[in-house]
């Protein structure tokens, strides 16, 4: 690592997300409500970028996406200018409209359920990243799965995540790859070489058993020795640093320097719960603002837990996060799980 960096830079996914609060996910042909509706901005570039500037405005953060050339598009370059994101590397085409998703969260479980669009997604290669000029410290990069160019093989790499990371690391950046829920089979595949070109990854339970190929939830329970297993497999498969992974339940972390962290999620009061839309990025802006500050896996685990908590107040992805010292106070407040 460079001497001199600090930030983080986000690459890939930029998605408007229509969130949209239902009484129940129905099954085909069925019925259900709608009580809740709004436009936000989504994916993991967008909600790692605005997550790290909502806990600490101080952290350099800069963006590497495409939007179109349309309302949706505009809405996402507003929205990462008024969070104080560098957007100069935010390309805007005419190709295609921008990617959008409609975001489904359930009142009955809090579960969501997306159902995307491709759009300028399709669109993104690995010509739009340039890092030549960057002085961020870790890029963070997703999605592998719903980017069509990007997932396919480019110019002698097994995929354009490959190459993305591969600049990434030449030009002096630490990498982190953010995963979405796609099959299991396709995300091991897209993954798989992307391994010896990361330094960090933070997945869920069932991610990381994807990609290690361990059955990490037996009867719909994340079975917390497997995870573990199952960390420790991916952290050998490649160069990485670090490897966390987290649950509604537990988050684990393990280190190449050998250090180990298990801790309980935080118990949110049930009646604050809006919905998990964005949890997963809220958990890894914890954990990346913690890695960035030179903090231990076990207090940098403990932060991403209060992130993810924290976010699940809004049915939007980052609208509830804020800075990182009130998510520890409402974390200390809530206390742990003891379930």
């Amino acid at each position: 690592m460079s001497s001199g960096r600090r930030g983080i830079l986000t690459g890939g996914t930029w998605v408007v997300d229509y969130n949209r609060t239902v009484s129940h996910w129905p099954g085909e042909d069925g019925l259900a409500e709608l009580f809740d509706e709004e436009r936000h901005g989504g994916g993991s570039s967008c909600n790692l970028a605005l997550d790290i500037k909502l806990l600490d405005p101080t952290i350099p953060v800069e963006t590497i996406g495409l939007v179109g050339d349309d309302d949706d598009g505009r809405y996402l370059l507003a929205t990462a200018a008024a969070a104080g994101v560098d957007t100069r590397q935010m390309t805007v085409t005419g190709a295609a409209a921008t990617q959008f998703c409609d975001a489904y969260v359930s009142m009955k479980s809090h579960r969501r359920t997306h159902i995307f669009h491709a759009g300028t997604g399709a669109f993104l290669t690995p010509d739009h990243f340039d890092f030549s000029t960057t002085r961020m410290r870790y890029l963070h990069l997703g999605l592998p799965g719903v980017h069509r160019i990007l997932d396919a093989p480019w110019h002698g790499e097994p995929n354009g995540w490959v190459a993305v990371l591969k600049k990434a690391q030449a030009a002096g950046l630490q990498t982190n790859l953010e995963l979405a829920s796609i099959d299991r089979n396709l995300m091991a595949r897209l993954v798989a070489p992307c391994l010896p070109h990361l330094d960090f990854l933070i997945v869920n339970d069932m991610e990381i058993g994807a990609i290690a190929g361990v059955e990490t939830i037996r009867n719909d329970v994340p079975d917390r020795e497997a995870c573990e297993q199952a960390a420790c497999i991916v952290l050998e498969r490649g160069a990485l640093e670090l490897v966390a992974v987290h649950c509604p339940a537990f988050a684990i972390a393990v280190t190449r320097n050998g250090e180990r962290a298990v801790l309980p999620s935080f118990k949110i009061p049930e009646a604050e719960v809006k919905g998990a839309n964005g949890a997963g990025d809220a958990f890894a802006a914890g954990m990346l603002y913690g890695i960035h500050e030179g903090w231990s896996a076990e207090r940098s685990l403990r932060l991403a837990h209060a992130a993810a908590s924290a976010s699940l107040r809004s049915i939007s992805t980052t609208g509830a996060i804020v800075s990182w010292r009130d998510c520890l106070s409402l974390a200390e407040a809530w206390g742990v799980r003891d379930d």
